[in-house]
């Protein structure tokens, strides 16, 4: 098994494509725009594997990024991938956007803080330590006001992610010297990096079946929420 991977990540405004072999990078679109995944993924799947000589038969497995992020972007890469392993019954596997932001901070010596802006002044967040090559969690990821984020942080982080950006100011003020930065072009989730989290999946046999592949939000959205609100005002009953 040449080990042919395609990898998907929407979970944020910066789409990207990857396809690779065991473990090697053949190619990689990432696009960092405003218009939404659904004008341009396909296309985007479409142009590399023309790109690389490939037919979409040829690919042996298929990798994507669940989330959090984007409510939209997130169901728009499953739905994606679901289709593409639907029509060539190949396997699946789904991986974190937090732990992808993290493997951007190879080797790191302090704990590697992934962070998303999920707007509402909150972020989603998870921190990790690196251990056997690969970012491992210290815990759970979790949307959050920054501000209860950084307070309960202890010595020297390495912060990855938008949130590092949208919220520098506020990381400096909070943590002072505690507070590492990557460049910020490594700030940009990437599919091929989601695909080496994609093909250890895969490796060890932890397939997802379709109608189990299913994004992760952590928060709820605002239909959800919008919904929870008129049932407790008595709007709705049962």
């Amino acid at each position: 098994m040449s080990e042919l991977l395609l990898t998907i990540d929407t979970t944020t405004p910066v789409g990207s494509v990857a396809v690779t072999g065991g473990e090697t990078l053949l190619g990689e679109v990432l696009l960092n725009l405003r218009s939404t995944h659904t004008d341009r993924l396909l296309l985007t799947v479409r142009q590399l594997l023309t790109d690389l000589n490939l037919d979409i038969s040829a690919i042996e497995g298929f990798g994507v990024v669940l989330g959090p992020g984007s409510f939209t972007g997130v169901r728009v890469g499953v739905a994606t991938v679901k289709g593409l392993a639907l029509a060539t019954g190949k396997p699946v596997a789904g991986v974190s956007t937090l732990r992808t932001l993290a493997l951007q901070a190879p080797f790191a010596r302090s704990p590697v803080c992934a962070l998303l802006d999920a707007r509402k002044k909150e972020v989603y967040a998870g921190l990790f330590t690196w251990e056997g090559g690969r970012p491992l969690p210290l815990g759970g990821e979790a949307v959050l006001a920054p501000e209860a984020l950084l307070d309960s942080l202890e010595g020297e982080v390495l912060f990855v992610g938008d949130g590092s950006l949208a919220y520098r100011t506020l990381i400096v003020r909070m943590l002072g010297a505690r507070a590492h930065f990557l460049p910020w072009p490594l700030n940009l989730p990437r599919a091929s990096c989601a695909a080496m989290l994609v093909l250890d999946e895969l490796r060890q046999g932890r397939t997802v079946p379709l109608e189990a592949l299913k994004p992760t939000y952590i928060r709820a959205s605002e239909a959800e929420i919008l919904w929870d609100r008129r049932r407790q005002d008595g709007l709705f009953e049962g």
